[in-house]
């Protein structure tokens, strides 16, 4: 299972012809002309390997973005920064900041068009959380940090789990057949002249008292 993959349609029209590089890429972005927020979109890397990672991603937005010329990013995340990544015919250089960038963002500098800043979904997240991680920074009224994100989406999954052993619970002490009407066992009716014990104290308290 994979997260769907939301793009403009303006950018899918300014797409190179290569669409198998376009359908493998797992890119979120905001639509076209919408008011700037503090995230552009996200991106979900299949691994950590930046030098394996960014050909795709640049060669991807560069038809609508322009030449990307630069990348930064935070190393907390990051195993190996290179300097430099070759990107269709051109060289991409690449930088890092450690205190200065969100950890969960990703840089990209274009001299022509400007910049933008996309959050980074771990590679190794649940498709369920990706994909809301993916609509959440490329939506244009977004107001939260990469690193804010990342923390409401763990606040989701805790809250998930957290509701998943609730129900588990429930389920295991019967919780599923008492909510059920039709499961509930009928009491059994006084038998008279014995044989409902339980029933027999009822009966004596509702007797009239005796003056």
């Amino acid at each position: 299972m994979t997260a769907t993959i939301t793009l403009s349609p303006t950018f899918e029209d300014r797409l190179s012809s290569s669409s198998d590089t376009s359908s493998s890429l797992r890119l979120s972005l905001a639509p076209v002309g919408a008011t700037p927020a503090l995230l552009d979109g996200a991106w979900w890397p299949r691994s950590r390997d930046l030098g394996a990672e960014l050909p795709t991603l640049t060669a991807a937005l560069e038809p609508l973005w322009g030449r990307i010329t630069r990348v930064t990013v935070n190393p907390t995340h990051w195993p190996v920064v290179p300097r430099k990544v070759p990107v269709a015919g051109h060289v991409v250089k690449v930088g890092w900041f450690l205190h200065e960038q969100d950890p969960h963002e990703l840089l990209l500098l274009s001299y022509h068009m400007g910049r933008w800043n996309l959050l980074v979904v771990p590679p190794r997240t649940d498709p369920v959380a990706a994909a809301w991680l993916m609509a959440a920074a490329s939506d244009p009224l977004g107001t939260s940090t990469a690193s804010r994100l990342m923390e409401q989406a763990a606040r989701r999954r805790t809250v998930t789990e957290t509701d998943r052993a609730v129900e588990a619970v429930w389920d295991s002490e019967g919780g599923h057949g008492a909510r059920d009407p039709a499961a509930r066992p009928r009491t059994p009716a006084a038998i008279p002249g014995g044989g409902d014990q339980a029933a027999a104290p009822a009966a004596t308290a509702n007797r009239p008292k005796e003056m």
